[in-house]
């Protein structure tokens, strides 16, 4: 009987140390992703999970306006299909 409580608590014990090493990663990992969101800006460059690449030209409540290529194409997409955020202009850039 005591071999079968030490498997089990075994098993549970694997259990527990996969979960945590997959759950405290990905919680890093959004926390990081809803920073980047939060601090958009107009102006900044991003690219999209989808690969386009852009500048940010207004911001909504949970959608931004991206203006993209030689004609000035302007996109409304939802916050979070943005990638990353590639070079922020500064405000005292001209």
């Amino acid at each position: 009987m005591p071999t079968t409580v030490i498997t089990i608590l075994y098993v549970v014990g694997l259990l527990a140390v996969f979960y945590l090493a997959m759950y405290i990663p990905d919680r890093s990992r959004k926390k990081k992703f809803n920073k980047m969101l939060e601090e958009l800006k107009v102006k900044d460059n991003v690219v999209t999970r989808s690969g386009m690449v852009g500048q940010i030209t207004n911001i909504q409540d949970e959608f931004v306006i991206i203006q993209t290529g030689p004609d000035k194409v302007k996109i409304k997409m939802k916050k979070e299909s943005i990638a990353s955020v590639e070079n922020r202009k500064s405000d005292n850039s001209k």
